[in-house]
């Protein structure tokens, strides 16, 4: 296994559907699965979402039509005391809490009464200068994804980022955040504390979407460690995304796809959770230190597939190695058929049998 190994975040998100006890049986999914971290979502809906804000079409299709999205998000909600339940639960199960705030009340919610270690940017608020300059002065990492943007997107959050956390009070400014982003100091920061996720911001992504070649593109413009947050059908592309480096995976899950609500249909359930967290593994093993060697298993192996130079006929003493009378078969306890034409022309110093091995 690689010396760092994938962070796997199982992203129950939403998919309680506003119920603690669902919460908690997410929980113990995603530790009996083999995650590291079990995120789900904070927000107060008001403090996040207009009373006109139109649902995504996918929402629509999972949940009724005619209800508007502050209504559907005010229904799964979580407060103060369901989160120190569902992390007591998270202690107990041996998986790390995390959640993603959507509004600075959430946030203060988080740090000051949940004291969590990380803070994930949703894709959505990558924009929300405020949110991500109150993000950086509490001090914590980010997760930050990165659907639906552009390089130049990423730099400007980065900015931000970047200046929250070396000026905890001066005034932000655009100027101030390229600054920050553009500093020496600016730079360390960032890569001491900030990873980015290449993203795709459909639900389910189509995988003619998803370009995975996207987050080395990240890594060589930003300098910083790139993970994949995943919402694609089935495991396969996470996967992949790990073989290309990721240092961090993040997946839907949920215990039933046919429940209700606006994330179930493009979440694994347990059992594929679990095979995720399998196939990462077996992954990171596979990935090796790239220096090629032969591998403790492979040398018993090596004088049985291998080949010798063979008598392909009797030779006697003195008589002189030739293309009639030498040629190549396993096993390859003998002379290295590379050196075939070193022995073309020279004297056999004994008697070979026929299929003798030299």
């Amino acid at each position: 296994m690689s010396a760092t190994p994938t962070l796997i975040i199982a992203e129950a998100g939403v998919n309680h559907n506003g119920s603690l006890d669902r919460a908690l049986a997410l929980v113990d999914a995603a530790a009996a699965a083999g995650a590291d971290i079990v995120k789900f979502q904070t927000f107060r809906a008001e403090a996040e979402i207009s009373r006109y804000a139109e649902k995504a079409d996918y929402q629509k299709q999972t949940t009724e039509a005619a209800e508007s999205q502050l209504d559907m998000v005010k229904q799964l909600e979580l407060g103060l005391e369901a989160h120190r339940i569902i992390a007591a639960r998270c202690s107990n199960r041996g998986i790390r809490f995390l959640s993603t705030p959507f509004d600075e009340p959430s946030i203060d919610l988080l740090v000051n009464e949940m004291d969590v270690p990380i803070i994930k940017v949703s894709s959505g608020d990558i924009a929300s200068g405020p949110l991500l300059l109150k993000i950086a002065r509490t001090g914590r990492p980010v997760i930050l994804s990165t659907g639906m943007c552009t390089l130049g997107d990423i730099e400007a959050a980065l900015g931000v980022l970047a200046f929250g956390y070396l000026e905890p009070t001066a005034l932000p400014s655009r100027n101030g955040f390229e600054a920050a982003y553009l500093s020496a100091a600016g730079r360390g920061v960032l890569g001491d504390l900030v990873t980015l996720l290449h993203c795709t911001t459909e639900y389910p992504a189509p995988i003619a979407e998803v370009n995975l070649r996207a987050m080395a593109t990240l890594r060589l413009a930003f300098g910083l460690p790139v993970g994949y947050s995943d919402h694609t059908e089935g495991i396969a592309i996470p996967v992949a995304a790990v073989a290309l480096g990721a240092s961090v995976i993040e997946k839907h899950f949920t215990l039933d796809r046919n429940l209700p609500g606006p994330d179930h249909k493009a979440s694994l359930e347990p059992a594929e959770l679990a095979a995720l967290v399998t196939a990462i593994r077996q992954v990171e093993q596979a990935l090796g230190n790239g220096i090629k060697i032969p591998s403790a298993s492979e040398l018993k192996n090596k004088p049985i597939a291998r080949k010798s130079l063979v008598a392909s006929r009797s030779i006697r003493a003195g008589e002189v190695f030739s293309e009639e009378n030498l040629t190549s078969k396993r096993p390859g306890n003998g002379v290295s058929p590379m050196d075939y034409w070193a022995y073309l022309g020279k004297a056999a110093t004994r008697d070979y049998g026929d299929d003798e091995t030299l």
